[in-house]
């Protein structure tokens, strides 16, 4: 089965093809298939994903998995949440996204508590839209530590592993992030399409 994956961000994308291995899929970016580009102007990470792959599988006419995640950090009330990857502006580079996370933080009593969200709908034509969430309890630290990962893993600390997102492996990140956990929720619902 043809599973369109609706994001233009290839370190997500990366990430879905590992966590869909075995999953009886052939992933197609949205891109490869000329799909638009979905407006994400839902207040929630569901209603974004949920829109992303109802609007993509539509267009394509075959199934389609979003993802809408972001960072919620406690001292900044939940900021930035779903303005995650525009924290700093529409066309924000992380270097600059965690440039103002950090910026936002100093002075703020530690520990920076904050968790990784993540929301995975996948939509088909004629079927209801099946959605699944993770989420990931970490902590901000004020130096970047790592070279792996993408966003804001190089601050995002994994207190039980003692290591930023950045600094672990592949599988290690896998099972232990938002996005991991999401995925894993709604691979029956991907299975189950795919012998239909």
């Amino acid at each position: 089965m043809k599973l369109v994956v609706a994001t233009k961000n290839a370190g997500k994308l990366r990430e879905i093809v590992r966590l869909l291995a075995g999953a009886s899929v052939d992933v197609v970016p949205a891109a490869e298939i000329g799909a638009p580009e979905v407006v994400e102007d839902g207040d929630t990470f569901e209603a974004n994903a949920r829109k992303k792959a109802e609007e993509i599988a539509r267009f394509a006419g075959l199934a389609a998995l979003a993802d809408d995640s972001g960072l919620e950090v406690d001292a900044l009330g939940g900021a930035p949440g779903v303005r995650s990857a525009r924290f700093a502006g529409e066309r924000a580079t992380d270097a600059e996204n965690n440039a103002l996370l950090v910026a936002r933080l100093a002075g703020k009593p530690e520990p920076w508590t904050a968790r990784y969200r993540a929301v995975v709908a996948l939509a088909a034509p004629g079927r209801a839209t099946v959605v699944a969430a993770g989420a990931a309890e970490g902590v901000i630290v004020a130096v970047p530590r790592g070279t792996g990962g993408f966003g804001y893993d190089p601050y995002f600390l994994d207190p039980a592993l003692g290591r930023t997102f950045a600094e672990l492996s592949a599988a290690e990140k896998d099972a232990r992030s938002h996005r991991g956990e999401a995925l894993r929720a709604i691979l029956p619902a991907i299975r189950g399409l795919a012998l239909s």
